[in-house]
């Protein structure tokens, strides 16, 4: 089944199957009626990710616009008008994307508050992905802003569904590079654990003259562990 099959008219040979007749406007009903059935991709149901967005903007007007087109594709959408309350919000822990405005003092318009607020974003640990909006000729500095941190951007006007796409790919590129960086640190802590253990029963076994007994009682471990760990060790 293709997007192209959601017309009117196939929509109405549906509902004469069931003995109905129906109007322009029952249509995106009974399209909705399909998708959840069937579970097609276009169904806004089937199209739903567990992810918590947060839109940053001083326009009350496109904060309720981007809510009403979000809302249908992201389990969480939360909106603020004043960039200063979004500490108080990310310190929940739970936001995976932030759309941010680029200009909050309109009486310079030179995208220094998006990037302040890039910035202030970026220096917490484990940040979210961030996604910025500009205007058409602020691209050279939305590009320049990636180079800070950002994931992406996106022009106003926008294209719904363009927009929706770049917030999961943001988010999923996000998660990828964290848990990269998780499984790095992960394995530097365990490679500096096993030096530090390496290096102490090199210590001991030489001050005892390489005696198993006595090492083995300062270490506080059985005479077979230590045998273990010197092979281990190659010690």
């Amino acid at each position: 089944m293709e997007k192209s099959d959601f017309t009117h008219e196939n929509c109405a040979k549906i509902a004469q199957l069931h003995q109905k007749t129906v109007t322009n406007k029952q249509t995106k009903h009974i399209r909705y009626y399909i998708c959840r059935k069937y579970k097609h991709p276009y169904s806004p149901q089937y199209n739903m990710h567990n992810y918590h967005i947060l839109a940053i903007d001083d326009n009350e007007t496109l904060l309720q616009t981007l809510k009403l087109i979000l809302k249908r594709s992201f389990a969480t959408v939360g909106t603020i008008s004043r960039p200063g309350l979004m500490q108080a919000v990310l310190n929940g822990g739970d936001v995976d994307a932030i759309l941010l405005d680029m200009n909050f003092d309109k009486s310079r318009l030179d995208c220094s508050d998006g990037l302040y607020w890039l910035d202030k974003i970026k220096e917490r640990p484990n940040p979210p992905a961030v996604i910025l909006m500009t205007a058409f000729g602020d691209i050279e500095i939305a590009v320049d802003a990636m180079k800070r941190g950002a994931d992406d951007f996106i022009t106003k006007p926008w294209d719904n569904n363009e927009l929706v796409r770049k917030i999961v790919t943001a988010i999923e590129k996000h998660k990828i590079i964290h848990e990269e960086q998780t499984k790095e640190e992960e394995d530097n802590s365990t490679h500096t654990l096993k030096d530090i253990e390496k290096e102490r029963l090199e210590k001991v076994l030489r001050e005892t003259g390489r005696n198993v007994t006595k090492s083995a009682e300062i270490l506080g471990i059985s005479r077979r562990t230590l045998y273990n760990k010197i092979e281990k060790y190659g010690l």
